[in-house]
């Protein structure tokens, strides 16, 4: 019994056993499955990434020496391909390689690279892997993996861009760095790194910096100055010793640090060399030297370099062939024109912006910055300014073209020139003369600029629908704005010419641009221009343009006036606020803020004039009609050579006679006096046909205009000729609106809270005066 109990038990153990060893090999025959997938998977990846690099490898563009050798600036060329200027300093000075001194090439490596001259591949994969652990743990790009050679190749060839970082970029650099390291030295690779660089103030190489800086070659560079040098490159913006000594300082000491770390200097030099005043031996800092062609063009090169930014390059180190929109030859009249006497100013203090646009395309050819600019570098442009009040230049814009393309209003459209106060508030608005004219036209309001029509009229559109009309024009008026908005918004004069624009092409936008095509150096272009987009009616564009040309013939604008031009425009002044004249009571009867806003169907012309500074003047005298004369010399010069044709009045606009002042409109009768009016077809009173047939423009402008009412009237008797045309005598006259020049746009009349935000405003700013 027990003998068959011994031999059931070592049956079952045998059993136990095989079932054991059964599922043993059967785990090891599973893990050996798993691991031979893993090594399959992993040697798939190894290959894939292998042909990716291949497939993106193989279009890697061609690297020569001349182009390692290069600057890294930037070249602007004409969009007729001819070469303009280049972004860096005029003299850059190359060091041979014996001539660097060992103790930069040590600051160099020791900060940038410190394994350069050991690695054999032109990559160091250790850096990539730590910097890619380094980017994992900060969930960003906190480090980078680049090797010398790698940011010699990327300054070469490639831009610096955060969105060109691809991985086909990746590629590309990684395998021209290993063709770069193939080819030349390692000190062959550090001097073309070292006179590449970008070392602010239009400088590169480090050369160039030690002569820029310290007026000093590098070899009488001590320690601490070599260390600022070779540690700038990492952004010479931030590390400028001369704005910000602190920064400057604190990169300084961090190349001093890892030279040390990296057995280049000893204890006692590092000591001394922290201790040594960032400021010590600097040069006093001044303008580079420049030639007339760059400061003429200064203000342009700034705004290319702005929007050369904005679109994600640098300009500065992406050696970057840059098409610009600029007309040299009507660049350099228009600064001709502010600084060679021909056009009247106060005094010399008084200011311009200027901006000119081709509204078929938004290419901005010439701009002005100011007069008398100084030799500074990407200075103040004024024509880009956007604290000022435009006046009543903004009414086109945001008062009578919305009321046209949402209320199908026409330009007989019967307005009240009548006691106004703003909604909510006990501010009266007046106009320039301190009258009231009456019953008058939307056409006779806009002409004469009178500032109660253009607010009842903003008030009829609501400012909020009115807003983003003018928004899609470039032009941002908040939508919680007052209605003191309708006189006066705050807007450059490089985006009142882009919003005209719309007005010229018959409705049709283009944003403003000074850059058309960026070429990078690996051969890739960039094509910016674009065929614009609709921003309002054909018939709202063409009636807003028929009615500003009655502003130059017969209106405010007739200091503008270019005999047998087809063109169209708009005046816009703007008075101090009652603080300001509080401080300068002499200023009273002047206006602050004077522009005028012109154009053909070629060229669009947006001019600001005025002071920088209160103390410096107001604008009186000849002084006051500065905006329509450069703007007249401007636009002559410009059309000499250009096809003077005029707008073609699009089948959705009725032209027609009407008697002056017929509410509803009446057609004039033959023989019967009238005025040519527009209406939006499918909105004229019946019976009212198109009689464009007959239409004579010089009978037009032989008009009088003579309003029906008696205020009307008695203004117009009292009017001279001089004043009429908006000489002198008229713009120095006795204004008055409640327009401020910028505070007026943050009030609004829609909520109790902000109807009182706007009394308070107002009450600052009632004498306030919109000339027209």
């Amino acid at each position: 019994m027990t003998s068959r109990s011994n031999d059931s038990s070592r049956a079952n153990a045998s059993r136990e056993s095989r079932r054991a060893n059964n599922k043993k090999r059967k785990n090891n025959r599973i893990w050996v499955q798993i691991i031979k997938w893993i090594f399959l998977l992993i040697l798939l990846v190894v290959v894939s990434g292998i042909g990716l690099f291949a497939y993106y490898a193989k279009d890697a563009p061609n690297i020569s020496q001349d182009q390692l050798q290069s600057g890294g600036t930037s070249s602007l060329y004409t969009t007729d391909g001819k070469f303009l200027l280049s972004l860096g300093s005029e003299k850059r000075i190359y060091v041979k390689n014996s001539k660097i001194p060992q103790q930069l090439k040590d600051a160099v490596v020791s900060v940038e690279d410190k394994r350069f001259y050991s690695d054999k591949l032109g990559i160091d994969p250790v850096r990539i892997i730590g910097s890619m652990i380094t980017n994992a743990k900060s969930n960003s790009i906190a480090a980078g993996g680049s090797t010398i050679t790698q940011q010699l190749v990327k300054l070469t060839v490639f831009s610096t861009a955060a969105s060109q970082r691809t991985l086909k970029r990746k590629a590309q650099e990684a395998w021209l760095a290993m063709k770069v390291q193939r080819e030349f030295s390692k000190d062959q690779i550090l001097e073309f790194y070292i006179n590449k660089v970008y070392m602010n103030y239009g400088n590169y190489g480090m050369g160039t910096a030690a002569n820029y800086y310290y007026n000093k070659s590098l070899s009488q560079l001590d320690l601490a100055q070599i260390a600022l040098i070779a540690g700038m490159p990492n952004a010479p913006v931030a590390y400028d010793p001369y704005l910000y000594p602190a920064k400057a300082k604190y990169r300084r000491d961090i190349v001093l640090k890892a030279m040390l770390n990296n057995n280049k200097i000893t204890k006692s030099q590092y000591t001394k060399a922290v201790n040594e005043s960032i400021t010590k031996g600097l040069v006093k800092h001044k303008s580079s030297s420049e030639s007339k062609l760059r400061k003429i063009d200064d203000p342009y090169i700034k705004e290319v370099i702005s929007e050369v930014k904005k679109k994600g390059f640098d300009p500065y180190n992406d050696n970057l062939k840059i098409t610009v929109n600029i007309n040299q030859k009507a660049q350099n009249k228009l600064y001709e024109l502010a600084n060679n006497g021909s056009i009247p100013f106060t005094n010399n203090a008084m200011q311009i912006g200027a901006t000119v646009v081709d509204p078929t395309n938004g290419h901005v050819i010439a701009i002005l910055g100011g007069r008398h600019l100084p030799s500074v570098q990407l200075g103040l442009d004024r024509a880009v300014q956007t604290g000022r009040s435009t006046g009543s230049s903004i009414k086109p814009v945001l008062d009578y073209a919305p009321a046209i393309e949402y209320l199908n209003w026409s330009t007989a459209k019967i307005l009240e020139d009548t006691k106004y106060v703003y909604p909510g508030t006990n501010i009266q608005l007046y106009d320039w003369d301190n009258k009231y004219m009456g019953a008058m036209t939307m056409r006779y309001a806009l002409e004469q600029s009178r500032n109660v029509p253009a607010v009842k009229t903003l008030a009829k559109v609501g400012v909020k629908r009115a807003s983003v009309f003018a928004k899609r024009m470039g032009i941002n008026v908040p939508a919680s704005s007052g209605l003191s908005v309708a006189i006066g918004a705050n807007a450059s004069s490089l985006q009142m010419a882009g919003a005209y624009s719309a007005f010229a092409t018959e409705g049709i936008y283009h944003k403003p641009q000074f850059v058309s095509k960026i070429e990078t150096p690996d051969g890739l272009t960039r094509n910016y221009d674009s065929s614009g987009v609709r921003v309002m009616k054909r018939s709202t564009a063409y009636m807003i343009t028929d009615m500003l040309k009655g502003v130059i013939k017969k209106g405010t604008g007739t200091s503008a006036k270019i005999s047998g031009l087809y063109q169209a425009g708009k005046t816009g002044t703007v008075k101090y606020s009652d603080a300001e004249l509080a401080k300068y009571p002499s200023y009273s009867s002047t206006p602050k803020d004077s522009w005028f806003i012109g154009y053909t169907k070629s060229y669009v012309m947006g001019v600001w004039t005025g002071y920088d500074n209160l103390k410096d003047g107001t604008i009186s005298g000849a002084g006051q009609q500065s905006a329509q004369l450069i703007y007249k010399s401007m636009m002559k010069y410009l059309m000499q050579n250009k096809a003077n044709t005029d707008w073609v009045k699009p089948s959705s606009v009725i032209r027609v006679k009407i008697v002056k002042n017929s509410n509803l409109p009446e057609v004039a009768s033959a023989g019967q006096s009238g005025e040519w009016q527009l209406f939006v077809k499918g909105h004229a009173p019946a019976g009212v046909t198109d009689n464009s047939s007959s239409y004579d423009e010089e009978d037009e402008e032989s008009n009088t205009n003579e309003q029906s009412s008696s205020n009307a009237q008695d203004s117009q008797s009292q009017q001279s000729s001089s004043s009429e045309n908006g000489s002198t005598t008229q713009s120095s006259s006795t204004e008055r609106s409640s327009q401020n020049n910028s505070s007026s746009a943050s009030s609004s009349s829609s909520s109790q809270s902000s109807r009182k935000k706007e009394k308070n405003t107002d009450n600052n700013n009632n004498n306030d005066r919109d000339n027209r």
